[in-house]
């Protein structure tokens, strides 16, 4: 499903070049479970959001599902993010002038599903997660744990092949963190969806199929 090959990404400052990642190679078969862990400033989360086509890098090549993704447009790759990405931030990322509804609704508007089929399954995962009551408010009503309930559901909510979940569990207590761990588990291991999340959670790393160290920007062997 996804192969970084020799993958490089650096900043330039005061005339020197700081890595941020090296020579990167690695191979995820769709239907995995990867946790992807190391110190603060290793380069988890560059790798994540370079995953996720969120982020440039400098020199490598990128293979998602046969798409070569370092030749491809912006707009394309907006495209082949939209329709198989789900991704949960560590900072929540929701817009905060749309209610909790609109928030968890706007992926399908992007896949342009139909009204019905829109509020049918948007009400299906607002009773998944619990917050039925919740679906009228702002983001800003909300306590950091069910604005991260929000973000988790609106990255499930069009159904993504690959799941990217950068610390979901960062601020939620340990039963919420719980039940969104074991949902991942049941999407991974009944719905064959990929999942891959950077954690620092030895806990939450277990759930993994298996687990990469980071150490310094390179895959420690």
């Amino acid at each position: 499903m996804i192969a970084l090959k020799n993958i490089f990404k650096w900043v330039n400052t005061g005339g020197s070049r700081i890595f941020l990642l090296k020579d990167i190679n690695l191979t995820i078969k769709e239907g995995e479970f990867i946790s992807i862990m190391g110190p603060s400033g290793s380069g988890k989360s560059t790798l994540l959001n370079i995953i996720g086509m969120l982020d440039e890098f400098n020199e490598g090549e990128y293979l998602f599902s046969g798409n070569q993704v370092h030749t491809m447009k912006e707009k394309q790759k907006a495209q082949l993010f939209k329709e198989n990405v789900g991704f949960v931030f560590q900072a929540y990322h929701l817009i905060d002038e749309l209610t909790v509804y609109e928030n968890i609704e706007t992926p399908l508007l992007y896949k342009n599903v139909k009204t019905s089929e829109r509020q049918a399954i948007v009400a299906d995962i607002l009773d998944r997660f619990n917050i039925v009551g919740k679906k009228d408010l702002f983001p800003s009503q909300l306590s950091g744990g069910q604005q991260q309930l929000v973000g988790v559901a609106r990255a499930l909510v069009s159904n993504p092949s690959l799941i990217l979940a950068d610390e979901p569990t960062g601020n939620l207590n340990s039963k919420q963190g719980e039940e969104i761990m074991n949902l991942f588990k049941q999407l991974n291991e009944e719905d064959g969806v990929t999942i891959i999340q950077v954690t620092h959670s030895e806990k939450n790393a277990a759930y993994g199929s298996s687990i990469i160290h980071l150490l310094d920007g390179r895959i420690e062997k």
